[in-house]
């Protein structure tokens, strides 16, 4: 039987080997030792720091949940 199809990027979390910026806000610094979100975007990361990741996850299941809606749903 085929494995099943996925929509969800490769996505890690893992933890800060060196201090650096988020990717989607310049002014959150990600310390290093801390968690840190990580999609793979063509053959790099790119990594968000926890309150934008929660964002980004958020946002991600809002919208997972509508088009859910949409399927299983009769109007």
């Amino acid at each position: 039987m085929p494995r099943p199809k996925s929509t969800i990027k490769q996505i890690i979390v893992d933890t800060a080997l060196k201090s650096h910026n988020c990717q989607h806000n310049k002014n959150h610094r990600i310390a290093k030792g801390r968690k840190r979100l990580k999609i793979k975007k063509n053959r790099s990361f790119e990594c968000y720091c926890s309150e934008c990741g929660k964002m980004i996850l958020d946002n991600d299941i809002k919208r997972l949940n509508e088009i859910s809606k949409q399927l299983f749903h009769e109007i």
